[in-house]
């Protein structure tokens, strides 16, 4: 990989077009201490610091004054030599610190006298207007709160109109797990440096970033990945010479009183996905539809009378209550399994079921949880599954031995083996009510013909997500489930 910046995501959410790998920050350290080993002192902050100063002179070449804040550890370094690089190409540079003067680690303190010997002014306060700054408080150590004078820049950051560029992780955001102290940096630009973070890819981290962009600072990365960023899925041409039968058959199993629409939901999007027949089982036969006229495709059907072995069986949509008399039979009966919403409730609170789901054969299952069904299926919150979605995903896939697809920004899929995938497409077009049928659809599309949980997964999750980012029609803030299974 080059050593220039490169942009990963921007900010219409455009993703990388291969499996880009994360490091957490364990191993970032590990590498970043290996790299220095082979390298001059310093060598690493001065790349850092140059990639920040090149990335905020494109974002903002115009920028007269530019604003540097600075911490007191190799974060604030790397902005130390950034105000360097700015001042000599004719900026008028302005570093805030707490302590201009105080103690720092040898790096930042050679790139502070840097710094100072190219004319840069070291505060106390930020200045009085700017065109551009840079946020390089705290990197990617352990979260503090933020409060006092950093809560107050913070603050002015978060409130200016200009580019707030952030060395390597927006200060208050966990490289890790994309947590976030309650006041934290909402950067319209960061400059992830030597690894890409997994925090910057879901939970707060896509809010808090911005367009992300990379620098390896020459570094070549020898460590194992823990994570990588989701692919675009190939998707083969259809053979001529192919039938009906050739697609596979799904079956949408849900749709209790008053709750119909989300079986349909997924029914149209299995459909229009490339499912080669649709069924709809309604938990309640005296509440089953006949047809849908809009949709006259999908057939409706009693789940008695399918024969769930050789089906796609996507179970929860709408179930309700309801769903749990039918639990038993599909998770023993179905070849492969969709499991979705109330399915996954009741079977949150019931051990049978549990078991049952535990002993599906590998690769047949798949969970798609959004945070609060996942809390109830770990027997957590949704508060402790959002502060670390990757360990959430993980811990649930070794639990019940399946593929986990944790829904919300930056959906996370894992498996029982302890491969994890962030995806990156979507947007909040998808936060109404349905889209998640429309996703449990889709993946029972595809599982008809692929067979195989993992790369069900991961290919539903971006293409759902691709959906969102490509929606151009009528208003920019609506997008329902019903166009987005349309759309498939």
């Amino acid at each position: 990989m080059s050593s220039s910046s490169e942009c990963i995501i921007g900010a219409a959410a455009r993703a990388c077009y291969c499996a880009r790998p994360l490091f957490d920050i364990q191993s970032t350290r590990a590498l970043e201490k290996s790299a220095a080993a082979s390298l001059a002192p310093h060598t690493l902050m001065q790349r850092a610091g140059l990639a920040l100063a090149q990335l905020t002179l494109a974002v903002a070449p115009h920028a007269k004054t530019v604003w540097v804040a600075c911490g007191s550890g190799n974060n604030g370094g790397d902005g130390f030599e950034a105000a360097m690089h700015l001042q000599l190409w004719g900026k008028q540079v302005v570093v805030s610190c707490l302590d201009p003067l105080g103690p720092l680690p040898a790096d930042a303190l050679l790139s502070r006298t840097r710094a100072l010997n190219a004319g840069v002014a070291i505060n106390t306060s930020p200045p009085a207007a700017f065109e551009a700054c840079i946020d390089a408080l705290f990197g990617i150590g352990t979260l503090r709160p933020l409060e006092g004078i950093y809560a107050a820049w913070i603050e002015r950051m978060n409130s200016c109109s200009v580019p707030v560029i952030a060395a390597d992780v927006p200060t208050g955001l966990h490289a890790d797990s994309g947590d976030a102290t309650h006041l934290h940096i909402r950067a319209s630009h960061t400059l992830s440096l030597l690894t890409l973070k997994p925090g910057l890819f879901t939970g707060f981290g896509r809010d808090a970033c911005g367009a992300i962009w990379f620098n390896d600072l020459g570094v070549t990365a020898t460590l194992p990945a823990n994570t990588f960023l989701n692919p675009a899925p190939a998707v083969p041409p259809r053979l001529h010479n192919s039938h009906k039968g050739s697609y596979g058959d799904v079956a949408i199993v849900g749709g209790t009183e008053g709750m119909a629409g989300a079986a349909l939901l997924a029914g149209i999007a299995a459909l229009h996905a490339g499912a080669g027949r649709v069924y709809v089982a309604g938990v309640d036969d005296a509440q089953m539809l006949n047809v849908d006229t809009c949709q006259p495709e999908l057939m409706f059907r009693p789940l008695r009378s399918l024969d769930l072995s050789n089906m796609v069986v996507v179970a929860g949509c709408g179930g309700g209550e309801a769903i749990a008399q039918h639990l038993a039979v599909v998770l023993q009966k179905s070849a492969w399994l969709v499991l979705d919403a109330d399915a996954l409730n009741i079977i949150a609170h019931d051990d049978h079921f549990q078991t049952l789901l535990h002993a599906r054969p590998a690769g047949t299952t798949l969970l798609t949880p959004h945070p609060l069904e996942a809390a109830r299926l770990l027997c957590s919150t949704t508060q402790n599954v959002q502060a670390n979605r990757i360990v959430a995903a993980q811990t649930l896939a070794k639990k019940f031995a399946c593929t986990v697809v944790l829904k919300g920004s930056g959906t996370i899929v894992a498996d029982a083996r302890g491969t994890t995938h962030i995806n990156p497409t979507g947007n909040a077009l998808l936060a109404t009510a349905g889209t998640g049928d429309v996703l449990a659809g889709l993946a029972g599309a595809l599982y008809a013909t692929h067979h195989d949980a993992w790369l069900v997964a991961c290919s539903a999750v971006y293409q759902h997500g691709l959906q969102a980012d490509q929606w151009r029609s009528g208003s920019p803030l609506t997008l329902t489930a019903l166009q987005l299974a349309q759309r498939l």
